[in-house]
């Protein structure tokens, strides 16, 4: 040790004089004098023997090696122990590595023994130099020797040795054999060999693991600092490993990589080579290329090339000390460490990152010194060369050796550019190489695809030489366009004009890969087709089942074409009925067309206004006078397969054909058995191809067999497979065959197990051979057409690029003459093909044709295989291939090879018996270690070892292991992460994937999804290819959540699409997946056809977001200006993504594209005014469209402008246009008025309804009510029961139904079976007093049909209803019929069955109930049986949501871990009705208790999440917020309806988190946020980004605007970056507004101009409004101010571009409305005089109407109901269906015209109880009206006549209240509860003593929260004493809407504070200011601290979408402030997040 580091003092010039420093030492003076002597003697002897021969310059290699004295050395060495003995220690040499360390650290303070050591070390460096550089010299030859062109070094010069050492080293190995082979080896012999051969394998492991344990740990610590390991610790990248950082990735975390074999290969095949030759290409000067293996390395998929040298001495990037064994060491978590070990580590751990450094570059200075004399080369051998090595000189001139070595790569794209990957050449060329066409498929596997698979022209070329046939299958595995190759080579046209050129079966199986459908359908539909495929043979594999499709079309099927075609009932639009399918019918079903069409004379009619139908009216008549007989009896199958006769007749080819395609089972059993019938069609060429269909007639004769013989699932398992039944199993079922055996290796390996099976090999090689014998029926020429085995089985050049299965296999049959004498004598080649399982069977196959010939030749010549002979004769167990081996002339080397790997293999298995697992584990560390060190020196020597190719298999066998163990994902992401590229370029891309590769691929899609994006960020991009070919292949089994998919997408996108976009194509499959911001960044490939064509393909898969994505991405190509250029055929030549480009760009499109285009645009999802810009643009341009541009047009045609569609009103075109209008209205759409009044309604028929025919009425029917009830009065009750079933579905007003009503029972009651579940929607009209008179079982047996039409019943039908039915004891029983009606029973009903409910709970737990009557119901399980909840509480059902809290509290005490309570919570999400908000305040309460609160919020649902206060939202963090906010978008309707105030706070706490508070408000913000965007503060939403803004417009029309986001967007709608001032609007604009124009300031509205403000455009503003505000949004989102406001702009907006307000001089004549267009508009939009200048029959249309409008202002009220008093006469004698329809005009009425009016019937009093405007004085009349009009006193009112009444029910008086039954009261309170009653305190508590009768819910202080429920606002008439006196239960029942009614100064004197605290946030927002100004300071806390917890400041939640925002008194502020001052301020632990 003390010379190597005298080394590098010396090459370095360090010093050149030894340098002591002084220090104390125990000696005397004397005695360092006397010690510094001897050194300086000592140093004297160095210099004297190093300068003794310093002159000298040796003239032969002789004489250097005899020149070296080495007597003068031992003497030196003597000397040098003496002076090192005095200070030699008992420990020194345990400090040497401290020593050492110290010394090449350059520190000068190491001690005296480290001087020492430094000093003789730098004089000893020289002379130890000079006798390697002498020992170099030995290995130069003459100069005249020409044998070794290459460079020299000591180690070539060993392994090439000269003749005479191998001829005397063959001699060796030539007596080893024969000594082994004379060896009489008997069975007690073999047992004591083996017994010592085990002992010293036992003893030298052991003794090799100790010896090599402290060795290992030195190099493992050397290796780990210079090999720095990638990783990720902390970050999310890493740079890319190679396969040295791999294996030491693996050691350190205990990989087993089993290096065994592979060492002794890259060993056998280093010091035991085969011979080979030194050519690296073929070519004509080099005809035995070398049997190497040629490296398939991927191109650009390895490591990155700048990866740094091991033995590189000025590194800066070494390793840190934690990241090496000592690490380990230091910290005591290994074990066994030696002492000299923990000391290096020591001496490490004291040194900064810079000393380390040193040491390292010292360290590797002495060893390239010592290595370089030895690998470096030079030129020649010239005498020079005999000279000390340049390194005892300077080491600057020894570095630039070192440099000169290149660095080995292996073989890429640029040498395989100069072995011909020329394609552009090959175009030009005859004949292009086949090996080279696959050599440089699998090495250019990207540039390939591009120049061969997108190039028709050359891979047709190459393709027509047979041995390139393997490319229709590369091609269409790669990410070549399938479409593309599809219509270049499917070309099926072509196939049928060449019917003599046979179909090619690689061609076929292409086509049915890419091309399945289209291909079936020809082959099943067309039997020439068929028949052509099978004239070739080999094409019957192919063909399909084609007996699961329907019938050829030449055998007409009678009952198909009746259900498709002739289903008269279906036949409503006569447009679509072509003169084809009339045809058909009258030929296919006379008697049935004549019945329904001829006899019809209504559709006859419509049928023949069509001028194509004109020939039919004859046919009528015809068909009429003579009725037609039955239709022909349709031929059958059997007529035309009438085998019988086919053995005596001529039997047409296509008959045959025909019947094997559709009767295959009689077809085989009638000709394939009969052989006259077989040997009669064959003799037709063209039935040549029955032979091979009758061929297969075994697997049926079979069939029984192969259940018992094949058992192909157990052959997974290694078992002895018998012969026979293999080759039963490959004869009768050789499909199964093929792809469960020689498809499957596992499979195929473990029947090889059976030596007599090796014939799989060959067999499943050329399976469809597999009798050919291995030497004969081969040959020169022959075979498949085309294939010419002289020009492409190159043999020589196989050793190179090895051929693939197809090339081997064509070579083999077509050639076996040459096949066999030029592969089975070559071992390399063979040991090369052995590898690839493709081509394993080459060598078995070269054994049997050794045995074959050798038993046919006649020669008494017995070839003995010695390697084979030596192996049996020790009696080992070896799996090797002997075939190289036992060639004639196989080298001695390649005996022993085979010997060593045998007696290795038969040792492997008793070695783990004869070794200690340390042992074990230490032999298999120092192999790995050894690899690394082999892989280092291939680097810095021009040497290939084979490592990499020896230890392939090896590595990525051991990493599957590693990952099937080892769960520890962030290990797993290291090894993909930081070294997929090095396991991509170990994997055989170019072939099918291992499985082993196949297990590394699928690994990808394990990757957590936090890490999956850096994961596959680093990916390369065939590691992407590899992902997405198994995700294309196994998308079904993978089964990834979709976030994972939008990741993985992103991923690809944003990183792998930019770099190369031939990916696209493959990326198909995950299109859908992509999330629009991917989208947006895609790269610019819109030109590219292939990915142009790929999005349209799958566009159809994706959301509309992403196609308006796709849409926006694509418009960076498509300015306007290049549409407004575009050809004709733009939208066609485009495809589907046109339609989804940005309106600004849409909108440039002319006519004639948009009429060329129009089946495109029709196909996808158009936004509305894409929609109407298309009818519009069209039909205004073209004013002659033919009725089939008409016909294509469809329901765009309801868009166009009326006016112009009047244009074809005189043509026979029009009827077209009303047909689709007809259905637009059928379908729901909204038209205006003009559309319906001018298109449909203007016929002359319907001035007088009376004469229309059921038919026509039918026709009409959802058209009725438009028509009014004026026209349904003219009906008469003949015509209504025939058009009864069009009626039922028809969403008539109650009014309308009425009268319909009753015309159908003046024919037939309601008592009629069957009636009531006839009417439908009608019921509405149905009285109900009728209803009252119906027996119970014609209400059961209806109410279930009845109950399916929306809106259904009225509250006093359905009470009507429910309360008799409930009446009768046996309802229990009849649940499932009154279910409809349970959410309106009563709960007074209910309350009596509550226990034969629970009695029947099973059937009880799967209805509707509602929340009182599920508490109710719960109420009595748990006190008659309470262990059920115990036990089964989620047997419950629908009464869960009546659950208790304290119930809820205990189950979720008795288990409270996350999947139990997740289990509850799933179980309250399934609950009927909303949830009480006493319990999910019981819920939030008990759940946030827990631990793992966060992970349940998601399991919460929105309606329970969105109840906890804002104060626990706002401590979310980002993952829960955005976790929260996920929930809102999927279930927007619990947003919607909360409060204004807190929907605010909660979306400005989540904008937050989310951190959105700066900068533009992105669409992707935006669309993030969904219902919940508009609701930002003012500051955010004003900075949305304008051009989405602008381009989104559809989506934003949906969202709910508060006042002043109104103003926003009216002012962004004005700005130039958006549409710009109004001045310079056009139609286009305006359709894009939309009803934001609604939101302009009315001096905006007035700049429009008038030309653009039709009628027509007014009533779609309205229409589009209207449309929201029934919507979800629109129903909750408006207070009543705001709806107020809108309103007003919508009446401004009629009424001045109508003209009624003459601001402007040019405003048209005001027009008088018509009821049509009051539908689409509304009354009170129009001035009261237009109202009353109505028309007599629009003014009784619409009075119903105009009586619900709650616009209307008093004023227009008073003068429409003037106008109905003109009309109908005075009030007295309005009739009860007038009444019905007066609504809120009834207002208007004094209290003497209501005590005249006929309230007789409940529908004329529901409809004056509706409204809640009545005076006091009115409601009083109108109660005196009811009693008198009914006859009844107060007492005999009964519960569905007090519903009607409804707030009339505060016009009696106090002592009449008292007298109405309790019970009939109670249950009508149900729907009296839910009224803001306007009664007096004084009526309230006479109502509520009324509820607290016995027979009612009884004593106050009983009722729970389920009466407080039903009651509603009628709690607040409770008594002081009793209000005070509230429990939390009972308090919990009050509904706001109570609160709110309870007199100020009662409320505060009822309410204590303790009763306020329990309020909910809904009950203390209810309070109003007076009640807030009434309460105590006590109070008011109380209050506050409800509405806030004391952890906030205090906000107001009482703002609601109902009513003004309100706020808190200064005071409440104050007491909050102050709150928070007194309260400490708690630690963060405490309150994380404020």
């Amino acid at each position: 040790m003390c010379i190597l580091f005298g080394i590098i003092c010396d090459i370095k010039q360090v010093c050149s004089q030894p340098k002591l420093i002084q220090r104390v030492t125990d000696g005397t003076p004397d005695g360092v004098t006397k010690l510094k002597e001897e050194i300086h003697k000592v140093i004297n002897q160095i210099h004297s023997l190093s300068s003794e021969k310093g002159n000298t310059r040796p003239t032969s290699v002789s004489s250097t090696v005899e020149g070296a004295d080495l007597d003068g050395y031992f003497g030196v060495l003597g000397n040098l122990y003496a002076v090192f003995q005095p200070l030699l220690r008992q420990k020194f040499f345990e400090d040497l590595p401290k020593i050492l360390v110290c010394i090449l650290s350059g520190r000068q303070d190491c001690g005296l023994e480290a001087e020492l050591t430094k000093t003789v070390s730098l004089e000893l460096g020289r002379p130890l130099l000079t006798f390697m550089s002498s020992l170099r010299s030995q290995t130069c030859l003459p100069q005249d020797d020409g044998s070794d062109t290459e460079s020299n070094s000591f180690l070539r010069a060993y392994f090439r040795m000269g003749k005479s050492t191998a001829a005397t080293l063959n001699g060796f190995q030539q007596a080893f054999l024969n000594i082994l082979s004379s060896l009489p080896l008997t069975g007690k012999l073999m047992t004591t060999l083996s017994d010592m051969v085990d002992d010293a394998v036992k003893y030298i492991s052991t003794f090799m693991a100790t010896l090599l344990q402290v060795p290992m740990d030195y190099i493992r610590i050397a290796l780990q600092f210079g090999i720095k390991i990638p990783s990720l610790k902390g970050k999310e990248t890493c740079e890319q490993g190679d396969l040295k950082q791999l294996i030491m990735w693996g050691i350190n975390h205990n990989v087993s990589w089993s290096f065994g074999n592979s060492i002794i290969d890259i060993l056998l095949e280093t010091f035991l080579p085969s011979e080979q030759s030194l050519c690296t290409y073929p070519g004509p000067e080099c005809q035995n290329p070398p049997s190497g293996p040629f490296q398939r390395s991927v191109q650009g998929a390895d490591t990155d090339n700048s990866h740094f040298i091991l033995l590189k001495c000025d590194r800066h990037n070494l390793a840190e000390l934690n990241d090496t064994l000592c690490a380990e060491i230091l910290t005591d978590l290994r074990e066994g460490s030696s002492t000299s070990v923990l000391t290096l580590c020591q001496a490490l751990s004291s040194l900064s990152p810079t000393q380390i450094e040193q040491v390292w570059s010292n360290i590797c200075y002495v060893i390239q010194a010592l290595v370089s004399p030895l690998v470096s080369k030079s030129s020649d051998c010239s005498i020079s060369d005999t000279q000390p090595s340049s390194a005892v000189n300077s080491f600057s001139q020894t570095l630039p050796l070192l440099q000169s070595a290149p660095h080995r790569i292996a073989r890429d794209a640029t040498n395989l550019k100069q072995l011909a990957c020329s394609y552009k050449n090959w175009l030009e060329d005859k004949v292009v190489n086949p090996v080279l066409v696959s050599l440089c498929s699998d090495n250019e596997r990207e540039m390939f695809v591009k120049e061969v698979c997108h190039n028709a022209v050359l891979m047709r070329k190459l393709i027509s030489d047979q041995m390139n046939t393997w490319l229709y299958g590369y091609c269409a595995n790669s990410s070549a366009d399938s479409t593309y190759m599809v219509t270049q080579f499917c070309v099926y046209e072509e196939w049928i004009d060449q019917p003599s050129v046979l179909v090619d079966p690689s061609l076929l199986e292409f086509c049915m890969n890419l091309d399945s459908p289209r291909l079936t359908k020809l082959i099943c539909e067309h039997n020439g087709f068929f028949m052509l495929l099978l004239s070739n043979p080999e094409n019957m594999r192919f063909m399909p089942n084609c007996s699961s499709l329907a019938s050829p079309p030449s055998i007409p099927d009678l009952d198909s074409l009746m259900l498709n075609s002739c289903r008269y009932s279906e036949w409503h639009d006569v447009t679509q009925i072509t003169t084809d399918i009339l045809s058909k019918c009258i030929l296919r079903d006379p008697k049935g067309f004549t019945r329904e069409v001829c006899s019809n004379q209504t559709f006859l009619n419509s049928l023949l206004r069509m001028r194509e139908n004109s020939w039919l009216g004859s046919h009528c008549n015809t068909t009429v006078t003579f009725p037609p007989t039955e239709a022909p009896k349709p031929f059958s199958i059997a007529d035309w397969c009438d085998y019988h006769t086919w053995a005596d007749r001529q039997v047409d080819d296509s008959v045959v054909g025909l019947c094997w395609q559709y009767d295959q089972l009689a077809f085989q059993k009638n000709v394939c058995c009969k052989a006259s019938v077989f040997e009669k069609l064959i003799q037709d060429p063209q039935n040549k191809w029955v032979k091979s269909v009758c061929a297969d007639m075994k697997e049926i004769e079979e069939i029984e067999v192969l259940p018992q013989v094949c058992k192909y699932s157990e052959w997974t398992h290694p078992i002895i497979v018998d012969m026979t039944e293999l080759a039963l199993c490959a004869e009768i079922d050789p499909l199964n065959f093929t792809s469960k055996v020689c498809s499957n290796e596992t499979v195929l390996q473990n029947l090889l197990a059976n030596q007599d099976n090796t014939w799989l090999i060959q067999h499943c090689a050329n399976h469809s051979k597999p009798g050919v014998s291995p030497g004969g029926g081969g040959g020169q020429g022959g075979g498949v057409t085309g294939f010419i085995p002289a020009e492409q089985c190159q043999y020589s050049s196989w050793s190179v690029s090895l051929p693939d299965a197809a090339l081997l296999t064509l070579c083999w049959e077509h050639d076996q003459t040459k096949f066999v004498s030029s592969i089975c004598p070559n071992p390399g080649l063979l040991f090369l093909l052995a590898r690839e399982p493709s081509s394993k069977w080459v060598s078995s196959m070269c054994t049997t044709f050794t045995n074959y010939t050798s038993t046919k030749n006649t020669t008494t010549e017995h070839n003995v295989c010695l390697a084979k002979k030596l192996v049996k004769q020790f009696n080992w167990t070896c799996s090797a291939d002997f075939t190289s081996a036992c060639q004639p002339g196989a080298s001695q080397n390649m005996v022993l090879q085979m010997m060593v790997r045998c007696w290795v293999e038969s040792l492997r298995f008793r070695v783990g018996d004869l070794v200690t697992p340390s042992v074990a584990t230490t032999m298999e560390q120092a192999v790995s270690t050894t690899v690394v060190v082999l892989l280092a020196l291939e680097e810095i020597q021009n040497t290939s070892l084979h490592v990499t190719e020896n230890i392939r298999l090896s590595v990525l066998s051991s990493v599957v292991r590693y990952l099937e163990r080892d769960d520890d994902p962030d290990k797993k992401r290291v090894l993909l992460q930081c070294f997929g590229r090095v396991l991509t370029s170990l994997m055989q891309t170019a072939r099918d994937l291992t499985s082993d590769e196949f297990f590394i691929i699928k690994e990808y899609f394990s990757i957590p999804l936090s890490s999956l994006r850096s994961v596959l960020s680093a990916a390369h991009i065939t590691t992407v290819r590899l992902i997405l070919q198994y995700y294309s292949r196994n998308k079904d089994t993978l089964q990834l959540p979709d976030k994972y998919l939008s990741t993985m997408v992103s991923v690809l996108f944003q990183i792998h699409l930019v770099k190369d976009g031939s990916l696209f194509p493959e990326l198909a499959p995950l299109l859908a997946a992509a999330s629009p911001a991917d989208i947006h960044a895609l790269p610019p490939l819109q030109n590219n056809a292939n990915v142009r064509e790929t999005i349209n393909r799958y566009l159809r898969h994706m959301s509309l977001d992403q196609r308006r994505a796709f849409g926006m991405w694509y418009s960076n190509i498509v300015p306007p200006s290049n549409i407004t250029r575009g050809h004709q055929s733009l939208i066609r030549d485009t495809g589907n993504l046109i339609a989804y480009l940005p309106f600004h760009n849409f909108q440039h499109l002319s006519p004639a594209q948009l009429l060329d285009g129009l089946d495109v645009l029709q196909r996808n999802t158009l936004s509305p005014f894409k929609q109407e810009f298309i009818a519009q643009s069209i039909i205004s341009t073209y004013r002659n469209l033919p009725a089939q541009d008409l016909t294509r047009l469809g329901h765009l045609s309801c868009l166009a402008d009326p006016n112009d569609l009047l244009v074809y009103k005189d043509t026979t075109n029009f009827s077209v246009i009303q047909g689709f209008v007809m259905n637009c209205t059928r379908e729901g759409r909204s038209l205006p008025s003009h559309m319906t009044s001018s298109v449909l309604l203007s016929s002359a028929e319907l001035n007088v309804p009376s004469l229309l025919n059921p038919d026509r009425l039918a026709e009409l029917a959802h058209l009725l009510p438009l028509l009014g009830v004026t026209f349904l009065q003219h009906l008469t009750s003949s015509q209504l029961p025939a058009a009864l079933p069009a009626l039922d579905s028809v969403p008539f007003s109650p009014v309308q139904a009425s009268i319909i009503v009753d015309k159908l029972s003046s024919t037939s009651t309601l008592s009629t079976p069957g009636r009531l579940k006839e009417l439908g929607y009608l019921i509405v009209g149905v009285k109900t007093e009728a209803l009252l008179m119906l027996t119970s079982d014609k209400l059961l047996s209806s109410l279930p049909a009845m109950a399916q039409h929306t809106p259904g019943f009225s509250p006093p039908q359905a009470n009507a209803i429910s309360t008799k039915l409930w009446g009768f004891p046996e309802v229990v029983g009849w649940l499932d019929d009154v279910e409809p009606l349970l959410y309106f029973t009563p709960l007074l009903s209910i309350l009596p069955r509550t226990r034969q409910l629970v009695t029947n709970v099973t059937t009880a737990s799967t209805k509707p109930w509602n929340t009182q009557q599920a508490k109710a119901i719960f109420n009595e399980m748990l006190a008659t049986n309470p262990n059920l909840i115990k036990e089964d509480f989620l047997s419950l059902g629908t009464v869960g949501q009546g659950v208790t809290c304290e119930a809820l509290q205990e189950r979720f005490r008795a288990d409270s871990s996350p999947s139990s309570v997740r289990r509850i919570l799933a179980f309250l999400r399934q609950q009927p009705s909303p949830l009480h908000t006493s319990l999910k305040k019981c819920v939030i309460d008990e759940l946030y208790q827990f631990e793992f609160f966060s992970q349940l919020l998601e399991g919460l649902g929105a309606e329970i999440a969105l109840s906890m206060p804002v104060s626990t939202i706002k401590k979310f963090s980002s993952d829960l917020m955005d976790t929260l906010r996920k929930i809102i978008i999927k279930d927007p309707h619990q947003f919607i309806v909360l409060s204004r105030t807190k929907q605010e706070l909660l979306v400005d706490k989540m904008v937050q988190r989310m951190g959105m508070y700066t900068g533009v408000f992105t669409e992707e913000e935006f669309r993030s946020l969904g219902i919940m965007a508009t609701f930002v503060v003012d500051e955010i939403f004003v900075q949305v980004d304008r051009s989405s803004f602008t381009d989104n417009l559809d989506f934003l029309w949906g969202l709910c605007y508060s006042s002043s986001k109104m103003d926003i967007v009216a002012r962004i709608l004005q700005e130039p970056a958006a549409f710009g001032p109004v001045q310079s609007w056009n139609q286009t604009t305006l359709s894009q507004m939309d009803r934001f124009l609604f939101f302009l300031p009315m001096e905006s509205l007035q700049k429009i101009s008038l030309e653009l403000m039709t009628v027509g455009r007014i009533e779609k503003l309205f229409m589009s409004q209207h449309q929201w505000e029934r919507g979800d949004v629109g129903i909750h989102c408006l207070n009543k101010n705001e709806r107020t406001r809108l309103f007003e702009k919508q009446q401004f907006v009629l009424q001045f571009f109508l003209g009624f307000l003459k601001i402007n001089p040019l405003s048209p004549t005001p027009m008088v409305p018509t009821c049509e267009i009051l539908h689409t508009t509304a009354p009170s939009a129009w001035t009261s005089n237009s109202l009353t200048s109505m028309s007599s029959s629009a003014f009784s249309n619409c009075l119903e109407l105009i009586g619900q409008d709650p616009f209307l202002a008093s004023y227009q009220r008073s003068q429409v109901i003037t106008k109905v008093k003109q009309m109908y006469g005075p009030v007295s004698s309005f009739s009860q269906s007038v009444i019905s329809q007066l609504g809120g005009l009834a207002v208007e009425l004094s209290s003497e015209e209501l005590i005249a009016l006929r309230l007789i019937e409940r529908r004329s009093i529901a409809s004056m109880g509706a409204i809640s405007t009545w005076s006091n004085r009115q409601l009083a009349a109108l109660f005196t009206t009811v009693l008198n009009s009914t006859k009844q006193s107060p007492s005999q009112l009964d519960s569905s006549t007090l519903v009607a009444m409804g707030y009339i029910v505060c016009g009696a008086k106090t002592t009449e209240m008292n007298t109405f039954n309790a019970v009939e009261f109670s249950k009508a309170v149900l729907w009296l509860g839910q009224l803001r009653l306007s009664c007096s305190e004084e009526q309230l508590l006479s109502l509520v003593g009324l509820l607290t009768h016995s027979l009612a819910f009884g004593l106050m202080s009983s009722w729970r929260t389920d009466v407080f429920i039903e009651i509603g606002v009628l709690a607040a008439g409770l008594s002081d004493m009793a209000m005070s006196a509230l429990v939390k239960e009972q308090i919990e029942g009050i509904t706001p809407m109570a609160i709110s009614m309870i007199p100020p100064k009662r409320f505060a004197v009822v309410f204590r504070q303790q009763q306020i605290s329990m309020f909910s946030y809904e009950q203390a927002a209810a309070v109003t200011d007076e009640q807030l100004s009434a309460l105590s300071d006590v109070q008011k806390t109380a209050l506050a601290m409800v509405l806030t917890p004391w952890e906030d400041r205090p906000v107001d939640f009482r703002g609601r979408s109902l009513g003004p925002a309100l706020s808190h008194s200064p005071l409440c502020l104050i007491l909050g402030l102050l709150m928070l001052l007194i309260v400490p301020p708690c630690p963060d632990l405490i309150c994380p997040g404020t």
